[in-house]
Order: C-alpha cells, then structure tokens, then sequence
C-alpha cells in the first residue's frame, strides 16, 4: 500500500484527484479481499434439471464461478493448477461443475472403469467437494471425487475424537461427465437429494469444502477453496469447512 500511494501522490498534483483516485482504488482492494476471503458460496437455482453430460448447458450460466488458487496451505498455487467451480441446485438434484487449468501431464489411470467406484482416485488427478447437509454435525460428510477419465468415488465419512470413519459402502448414484480440451479439463458431477437423505430449501446452509490433487510428487499439489493449514496435506478438518447457501 505505500507504494501504490508514493505512485499516486507523485502522479496527482491535485489533492481532490487524489482523494478520488485514493477511494476508488481502497473500494477496489477491499471489494477484491472480500471476494478472496469469502467462505461462503450462494448456490443459484435451476427450475429444470438436465443430464450431468449437458456440460455447456446455460443453466450453468446462472451459477457463480468460484475460483480455487491457493493450496491447502494458503500459499498461491501457480495459475497453470488454479482450477474454478460453479454449483447449482434443482428440486431433485445438485450439480457441481469443475474446470481446471491443465499446464502439465495428467495422472490417470491406463485404464479407467467408470462402471463403479474407483478406490484409491485420490492419488492421481482429481477434483473433489465434501458436503455436510448438517451444519450442526459438521464431523460427518460425505466426498466426492472425480477424475479426468470419468472414474469416480462417493463415500461417506465421519470424524470421531478418535479416528476417521469411512463408509466405502456409501451409494449416491452419483453421475459423471468429462472433457479434456487444450490446456483445460471440464468435470461435472450430479447427485440426486436422495443421496443425502434430505432436500435442502432456499436459505438453508449447508457445510463443506471443494479441492484438487494435481500432479506428482514431490511437487504435488493440494488446492482447497477453503485453506485447512495443515502442517501436512490434509482435506479432512470439518473446522475448516465454508458455507453452501441455497439461494432462489
């Protein structure tokens, strides 16, 4: 900031241009930190449901684009991992839609099986969402996770004092589609309210989290729209969890 107003006296010699130019610039800066620092992500309302492999459908035009550039850490990731996603609800169904910057080769399996869970997807290149319909039991959620390839895992899980609990069992009929372009790969997931054993209204708040694995180690990365600030990679901490608002 001493900078930006070292620039800006040396360039305004006229205290009312400064003083417009000083307040515009701070609403600009603060508009953006509140952007960056939101937890909260108000989810549109779709009034027809559509097939999850409709990805250009212009319902998905009236959700927000949440951007995701920054590792589980907080540190800014390089824009060639930084990925967006947009999240619609129906009456029947929720729709989570990814598109990820692609600037390296893809870690994914040789040969993919998109006919039923695939256990493991987390160590190769995914995009995953934890959904806690309860924000007053943030400790049980459930994970979804998708690849480029269209492989797919759904699970259940709790968090005890103890131990993490994981429900490979977990069925939400989950449905997948992909595309791999130039540079960018676009995923999308649709998932049924039964899955979740309720139907969320306009104002509820739901809890959860969005990330993605990308690469391989040693310089793999783990992007989170919401930083857990583990001292190692971690997705699983309820504490840190943001806010899925339904809005119509």
């Amino acid at each position: 900031m001493p900078f930006f107003l070292a620039l800006t006296l040396n360039r305004f010699h006229n205290e009312n241009d400064f003083n417009i130019i000083f307040v515009t610039s701070l609403c600009v800066l603060t508009a953006s930190a509140q952007i960056k620092m939101s937890n909260r992500i108000k989810i549109a309302h779709t009034t027809s449901d559509f097939p999850i492999e409709k990805l250009d459908d212009k319902a998905w035009d009236a959700a927000s684009e949440v951007t995701i550039d920054t590792y589980w850490s907080g540190v800014s990731a390089p824009t060639e991992r930084q990925f967006t996603a947009r999240l619609l609800w129906s009456e029947t169904a929720f729709y989570v839609k990814f598109e990820t910057n692609q600037g390296e080769p893809l870690v994914v399996s040789e040969k993919p099986d998109i006919t039923a869970k695939t256990n493991g997807l987390w160590d190769r290149d995914v995009c995953e969402i934890f959904i806690a319909p309860d924000k007053n039991k943030r400790n049980k959620y459930f994970e979804f996770e998708i690849a480029p390839t269209g492989e797919w895992i759904d699970l259940g899980i709790e968090i005890t004092r103890k131990k993490r609990l994981t429900d490979l069992d977990y069925n939400s009929g989950m449905t997948t589609a992909v595309r791999i372009e130039n540079e960018k790969v676009v995923m999308a997931i649709k998932i049924e309210w039964k899955a979740f054993w309720k139907t969320p209204r306009s104002k509820d708040i739901w809890l959860g989290n969005i990330f993605r694995c990308v690469g391989k180690d040693p310089t793999r990365g783990y992007l989170t729209w919401q930083a857990t600030k583990t001292k190692q990679p971690s997705f699983h901490v309820p504490s840190k969890f943001g806010e899925f608002e339904f809005v119509k």
